[in-house]
């Protein structure tokens, strides 16, 4: 018996993870003042997003054809960039002024960029 391509396997969990990204709707945990002065929190507001996105550009190279880098991260980028509106506005709602503050020094995914 033969396995499935990981890469494919790979691919339809990313599709599966934004399809969960775009019709569910979480609640978001407040972050807590130790995590936004260490670690990667210092530097972006959402790490685990950024990580999530190198992956995908990864898998993208790995395929070794730009338009597939292309397919694969757009619609992620979108997904994220959505994400991240509506879990900021839960953070400045449960925050407040405390949270701005800290929006002020960090970026939101590229530390010094975005």
């Amino acid at each position: 018996m033969r396995l499935p391509n990981p890469l494919l396997l790979g691919a339809l969990y990313g599709l599966s993870e934004l399809y969960l990204a775009f019709t569910r709707h979480s609640r978001t945990q407040a972050v807590s003042r130790d995590r936004r002065s260490s670690g990667p929190y210092r530097y972006v507001r959402h790490p685990t997003y950024t990580g999530a996105l190198l992956a995908f550009v990864g898998l993208g190279f790995c395929f070794g054809n730009w338009l597939s880098l292309l397919f694969l991260t757009v619609p992620i980028i979108g997904a994220f960039l959505w994400r991240i509106r509506i879990e900021e506005s839960a953070l400045l709602d449960a925050l407040g002024e405390d949270y701005r503050a800290y929006m002020r020094r960090t970026k939101r995914l590229i530390p010094r960029v975005y």
